[in-house]
């Protein structure tokens, strides 16, 4: 299939209208006659793929960056439709139906599918009056005990607005991955600042206007929206899509308000991803870790690193002797989901285990010399939840941490034991830097930090994205680098390729 662009995987004409004439809806389902201006300004998206289906998402904007945040659409609910096919000429339509998009979710599409077909690809649009959406590309995860075949992963972090353009997206999206993982930071609270390279619309995120408005700016981007239009994504969040370095119910500084912030943040998450409705936020609450499996081939733990956390030690940032990290009653998780995190690497009959969180996992000492300085937002913070979950990697076939947040390109070994460099390895880490998060980077080796973390294999300080290759017998990764973000179209290349082997438990460069 050749990469899409914006209009490319959409056939106008007799496609368009095959859609138009689809029966699916009722007389008492009849679009208003009040013609709208295209609706689809925000794109379309797939998520949380299973054996026998997947998540649709839109949301209708005409105006996606109405200060109100409600997309300069009218106050009434508007019958949505929509196509399945197995080809993205649409001859071969499997499923067709309608879905409600109403003011109060503020006019956005989940359409959950089942009885598709297992590990097959398929494409789909939506319809309001005569307006017809760009086509995406999904598909569904292969049967249970399915092991054969490749799965192409890409995975990606912080991606903010202002400081850069959304190339690497598009990039990721050439590379027509099978799947895609987003680890937070999907998008930024901050109001604009002077040294922006795009102007950010809005103050900063507090209230339900504020965050739908951000969501809305960013799903505007081209780039962005065709890495979603090519593959279904699993998504979780980290701080940002809320404010900076919150904890459970602790802001960054104090905010009686902080409750209802937060509540604002997850409607708004919830409403702009291809989330199922078992993530359905209820007040300042959102059940968002899950086990999405792919087959026999990998299984997929998506964790909530920010909504069960205890506080930062000792006072938050990167801090030298800090023994509150040690506290055995710490937790980055919570009880509940390291119980069903450490039951499920147990469980499993996976050939890989991949962790898709957000903050740096490996220890890594930041200080140089006899002391030691570790990130106090990071596992590092919470040295016994990491142990923990150390162990439960200790018990997988093949565990893998994928890991976003810090802005750079990082592979490392998890050992056993980080202080003795000849300690075994349990499993291994890939961390993504961001698509666009402080700008275009820099040519630094970080030679001190390595040196004082020998597990830490590499280390690149430019924009990018990973790209995966996992079957049966190896996982694959590759260093995704662009050369700049504050112009748009840069090429991407491969900084560094890595490959663990089936039971190997430690990355060896390719």
């Amino acid at each position: 299939m050749n990469t899409p662009n914006r209009r490319s995987v959409l056939l106008g004409g007799a496609a368009a209208a095959s859609l138009v004439a689809v029966g699916v809806g009722t007389p008492a389902l009849a679009t208003p006659n009040r013609t709208l201006a295209d609706p689809f300004t925000l794109g379309v998206a797939s998520g949380d793929p299973s054996a026998d289906g997947v998540v649709l998402w839109t949301r209708l904007a005409q105006d996606p960056l109405a200060l109100d945040g409600l997309g300069g659409m009218p106050n009434r609910a508007l019958p949505v439709f929509w196509q399945v096919a197995t080809d993205e000429r649409f001859r071969h339509v499997v499923r067709t139906g309608v879905e409600w998009a109403r003011p109060e979710s503020a006019h956005s599409v989940h359409v959950e599918l089942a009885g598709l077909r297992p590990g097959a690809e398929y494409f789909y649009r939506f319809r309001v009056q005569e307006h017809v959406s760009e086509t995406g590309r999904t598909r569904t995860a292969p049967a249970p005990h399915s092991l054969t075949g490749a799965l192409t992963m890409s995975f990606a972090s912080c991606s903010h607005f202002g400081e850069g353009f959304f190339t690497a997206y598009r990039r990721l999206a050439e590379d027509h991955p099978d799947l895609v993982l987003h680890l937070g930071d999907y998008q930024y609270e901050y109001a604009g600042k002077a040294a922006d390279v795009r102007a950010v619309v809005g103050p900063e995120t507090r209230t339900i206007a504020d965050y739908r408005l951000r969501h809305a700016q960013y799903k505007t981007d081209p780039d962005l929206q065709l890495a979603h239009q090519i593959a279904p994504w699993l998504v979780v969040f980290d701080d940002h899509e809320v404010e900076n370095n919150w904890a459970d119910d602790v802001p960054e500084a104090p905010d009686p308000e902080f409750p209802a912030r937060r509540a604002a943040a997850f409607q708004a998450y919830y409403e702009n991803m291809p989330l199922r409705r078992a993530a359905r936020p209820r007040g300042q609450d959102m059940r968002l870790f899950r086990r999405v499996r792919w087959g026999a081939l990998a299984n997929f733990h998506m964790l909530d690193t920010r909504q069960y956390r205890s506080d930062q030690a000792c006072g938050d940032g990167t801090k030298v002797d800090c023994a509150d990290r040690l506290d055995a009653a710490r937790t980055i998780t919570g009880a509940e989901q390291e119980r069903w995190l450490l039951d499920g690497l147990r469980g499993s009959r996976a050939r890989w285990d991949v962790l898709g969180q957000q903050v740096f996992f490996a220890q890594r000492d930041l200080t140089a010399g006899e002391k030691q300085g570790f990130s106090m937002d990071a596992w590092d913070g919470y040295k016994a939840s990491r142990d923990k979950v150390a162990a439960g990697l200790a018990t997988a076939r093949n565990g893998v941490v994928l890991t976003g947040d810090v802005h750079r390109h990082w592979a490392g070994d998890v050992k056993q034991n980080f202080d003795n460099p000849d300690s075994r390895s349990v499993a291994v880490e890939l961390v993504t830097t961001s698509i666009t998060s402080t700008g275009d980077g820099a040519d630094d080796t970080n030679a001190t930090v390595l040196a004082e973390n020998p597990h830490l294999k590499f280390y690149k300080n430019r924009r990018g994205y990973v790209r995966t290759r996992i079957t049966a017998k190896e996982l694959r990764a590759d260093f995704r680098v662009l050369s700049h973000v504050r112009t748009a179209g840069a090429e991407a290349t491969t900084a560094a390729s890595f490959v663990v082997e089936d039971r190997g438990h430690t990355l060896h460069q390719a």
